[in-house]
């Protein structure tokens, strides 16, 4: 199910060092069952921001969204002009919620408009940089697999 995106679209698993950066969530829980808790409204990425997380990188504590990046980015499908990451992260990752949480990005979030609400009940178990994550999460992750919207 595809919705259309009302605004420029984003990433909801960008870098902080990427133009356009904005915190829209803050990661919890424990290391081995993270969960994300989402801003009433996005936050631009700063150097304070990152300065807060040190000495780890900001996308180990936030979830991030910046402005999709298209054929620059590794998890991007140009014969399919799609996200590959949306599309293994809904194959792959297990449903964590029962509703959509709210979510400040939702109206222009790439994998909103992609994936539909399948994307919103596994997005509070992501984490962009995750070094612990389970093997099915670091599947979904991985650019070189391309067993999934290819």
């Amino acid at each position: 199910m595809a919705a259309t995106l009302k605004q420029q679209p984003m990433c909801p698993s960008a870098q902080a060092h990427e133009a356009g950066a904005q915190v829209f969530a803050v990661v919890g829980g424990t290391l081995d069952d993270p969960s994300v808790s989402y801003l009433d409204r996005p936050m631009p990425m700063s150097p304070e921001l990152a300065q807060m997380t040190a000495p780890v990188d900001p996308a180990e504590v936030f979830r991030i969204s910046a402005p999709c990046a298209g054929s620059r980015c590794s998890h991007f499908s140009e014969t399919q002009h799609s996200c590959r990451l949306a599309t293994r992260t809904v194959a792959l990752a297990p449903v964590v919620v029962s509703k959509p949480p709210r979510c400040a990005i939702r109206t222009s979030c790439v994998w909103w408009a992609q994936e539909g609400v399948s994307a919103c009940l596994r997005c509070p178990q992501v984490v962009t940089n995750d070094y612990l994550a389970s093997d099915r999460v670091r599947e979904a992750a991985d650019p070189a697999n391309l067993s999934f919207g290819a």
